[in-house]
């Protein structure tokens, strides 16, 4: 009888999926654009705080939008109604996340030429997304007030692939019982470099202080 081969699938596919990914973020550093992946549950105001974002920072740099669901277009109509950008949807037909190949894909038909930023809206899941290496320059993690500061207990790994983290609805406050220093804490037991920045795209509570914060890592970025 021969011997016996384990073939350790999901170890292959991320070694495979790091490589694209690799490969990706390099190409993006020579061309000087900056890939922001923007993760997330379902409901957390992600399209809603881009198109706040993107219109702050249109004026300044030049942006290109990926719009990453399942189904539908409804989000990729959003934004680009709301804001006027460069804007693609990325269908996915079931699948839960996005990985380097999609993301390539999804890069080489929205076009990079007269492109500061790419923002990939990844699909709402606080699981999936955080396990596939995009390419993307950084990960902005976003955590909903209404969903509770427990999240970085129950979902840790998302909470460690970010690089920074957005608290959106930081207004419904005083209807839900969000611990801002709770939260804080719970990610940088798990991610002790985290960036916070407490949001409402409503009332846009800081905002500024966001956007400003995306344009220095832009510039710093397109120096080096």
């Amino acid at each position: 009888m021969g011997e016996l081969r384990v073939i350790k699938v999901k170890q292959s596919v991320l070694a495979n999926n790091d490589l694209r990914a690799a490969k990706l973020r390099g190409e993006l550093k020579e061309k000087g654009v900056f890939f922001l992946n923007v993760m997330s549950s379902p409901g957390s105001g992600k399209t809603t705080l881009l198109c706040n974002l993107i219109n702050r920072l249109k004026d300044k740099i030049r942006i290109g939008v990926i719009e990453a669901d399942m189904d539908a277009v409804v989000d990729a109509d959003t934004v680009a109604k709301r804001t006027g950008v460069r804007t693609i949807q990325l269908n996915t037909s079931g699948e839960c996340h996005l990985d380097a190949k999609m993301t390539s894909e999804g890069i080489a038909e929205l076009g990079t030429e007269g492109i500061d930023l790419v923002i990939l809206e990844n699909i709402g899941n606080l699981v999936c997304p955080a396990e596939f290496d995009t390419g993307a320059t950084m990960n902005l993690v976003l955590l909903s007030v209404p969903e509770g500061d427990d999240k970085p207990l129950k979902y840790p790994l998302m909470f460690t692939k970010g690089n920074a983290f957005v608290f959106t609805k930081i207004d419904a406050r005083v209807v839900f019982d969000f611990d801002v220093e709770k939260a804080e804490k719970r990610i940088r037991n798990l991610n002790p470099d985290a960036v916070f920045f407490p949001v409402s795209a409503k009332t846009e509570e800081g905002m500024d202080e966001l956007a400003a914060f995306l344009l220095a890592k832009i510039a710093d970025y397109q120096k080096r």
